[in-house]
């Protein structure tokens, strides 16, 4: 692997343009050895919380702020997730070290944070021209992921402290009103499968597993992997979810953006995970399994609610869309992607597995 696949960022989309002289005159304060050739570009990775890169000669940082045109507060609390990363680094280094946090809007518009960039490859809804990743490397990659959530699920959060950073008790329950409420809020278009899985969710709730610090968004896209070893995972990112919860919920959702061959056209830009040598669901459940030794009997509850969970997560960025809230052409197709998970939630259900639906 070549350091020309690790991650570059792009042109600002000429809608989410940031002000640059008051942005440089902000951090000036802060970092003191800006020069006047600071510009701003951005990752274009991504639907939820904006990410730009900053670069004054050989300074690079990178800047975190919510979407414009949102009032989802629990979702873009740029506090908070500056907060987890300060927390997460002293006991799991796979984070970016956080700089600064800013909450006076008249900067940018909206609270933002900044951190050390991180540099590397991610992989996104393709494999980066130019790079070729045989299945012995997905196989690597695949179990190092694995390896990876279920260390950060082994962290201590009493002694941490990391406890304060969520409210363990109930948290299954609360998900499953809350996801379901917002599904309802946000809904466009009637989906059966979804109505179906939220009742069966309903009626299906195990106990509360033993808490853990989780990441609720952990997929391939939000990893940094070294260029010469993929299954070096040099950060994780995007904390905006993170929080103290049920750790099998966590695993959940990244089961549910876990790609397999036979699945929907519409659910592998998730995650290249369907590419051959990854591991299956079914067997990331058992490494995960064997790494932690949780009683992993009930999954099949944890997997369809990571369905029905992201499903509302697409949902919410389409319907902001249909509202003509934003005008990414990204964003036009993501009611398929909505169908593509309810139904996998339903296969789940009537199968009562979590791979191999077809």
């Amino acid at each position: 692997m070549q350091h020309e696949h690790i991650d570059k960022p792009v042109a600002v989309r000429a809608n989410e343009l940031l002000n640059v002289q008051q942005l440089r005159h902000w951090l000036a304060a802060f970092i003191p050895d800006l020069h006047d050739d600071f510009q701003i570009e951005q990752f274009s990775g991504g639907y939820s919380n904006l990410t730009y890169l900053l670069t004054s000669g050989s300074t690079e940082l990178v800047l975190r702020k919510p979407p414009f045109g949102v009032n989802i507060k629990s979702a873009h609390d740029m506090g908070r997730e500056f907060n987890v990363l300060k927390a997460l680094k002293p006991v799991y280094p796979s984070v970016p070290t956080p700089i600064v946090y800013c909450d006076d809007v008249d900067v940018i518009g909206s609270p933002f944070y900044i951190m050390e960039r991180v540099k590397g490859v991610i992989l996104r809804n393709r494999v980066p021209k130019g790079m070729s990743i045989g299945s012995d490397n997905w196989q690597a990659l695949s179990e190092a992921a694995v390896d990876n959530l279920a260390s950060l699920h082994a962290i201590n959060v009493n002694s941490t402290g990391l406890i304060n950073m969520g409210r363990p008790e109930g948290y299954v329950k609360r998900q499953v009103q809350g996801w379901t409420k917002r599904y309802v809020d946000a809904e466009t278009d009637v989906i059966v499968e979804m109505n179906a899985a939220a009742e069966w969710l309903t009626s299906n709730m195990p106990e509360d597993d033993g808490p853990a610090f989780i990441h609720n968004d952990y997929k391939y896209d939000n990893l940094v992997l070294h260029p010469s070893d993929l299954s070096h995972i040099l950060a994780v990112l995007d904390w905006e979810m993170a929080t103290v919860g049920s750790p099998l919920m966590d695993l959940g959702t990244t089961l549910a953006y876990w790609a397999e061959a036979g699945d929907s056209e519409a659910l592998k830009p998730f995650n290249l995970t369907w590419l051959e040598g990854n591991l299956t669901r079914e067997q990331v459940l058992e490494r995960y399994r064997l790494n932690t030794g949780r009683d992993v009997r009930d999954f099949l509850f944890y997997y369809v609610f990571g369905s029905f969970k992201i499903a509302v997560i697409v949902q919410q960025i389409y319907a902001r869309y249909k509202k003509g809230l934003t005008s990414d052409p990204r964003f036009a197709t993501l009611g398929y992607v909505v169908k593509a998970c309810a139904e996998n939630a339903s296969k789940a259900i009537r199968f009562n597995r979590i791979s191999h639906f077809y």
